[in-house]
């Protein structure tokens, strides 16, 4: 890839990033005022909350039990495609919830957690492996 193609990809992917952050920063606004309008902050403890968000992905993956890979892409593209968006979207209804709890940017916490994979991940020692990330530090 050359300097002038990674320089437009980047750009790209900049202006991509920020309109995904004001999409999400919309969507914790949305949820901070279902949540308020309920008076359910008593209930949305950081305990309760990351229970929460360890039973709904317990129901996304209850859709693909006991599945062969091929079996698992067919029913997340087309048999239970809706029932495991809707999963998925439980997931995130509560990372919003959480993080405007906590008043923190998880785009930005996002990002420096990416970060920290690419260098525990480099690309050349880790393409094609499944290890964890201490089998490629030196």
């Amino acid at each position: 890839m050359t300097q002038e193609t990674k320089k437009k990809v980047s750009k790209s992917l900049s202006k991509s990033a920020g309109k995904q952050k004001d999409s999400f920063q919309t969507l914790v606004n949305d949820v901070r005022i279902f949540n308020a309008e309920r008076q359910w902050r008593k209930f949305h403890t950081p305990k309760n909350l990351s229970m929460a968000l360890s039973i709904e992905a317990a129901e996304l993956m209850e859709h693909f039990r006991w599945d062969t890979p091929k079996e698992s892409w067919e029913k997340a593209r087309k048999t239970h495609a809706r029932e495991i968006q809707l999963e998925l979207a439980d997931v995130m209804l509560l990372l919003a919830s959480f993080a405007n709890y906590l008043d923190l940017d998880l785009i930005q916490l996002a990002q420096e957690k990416l970060q920290l994979n690419r260098e525990r991940y480099p690309k050349a020692l880790s393409r094609g492996r499944a290890e964890k990330y201490t089998a490629y530090q030196r």
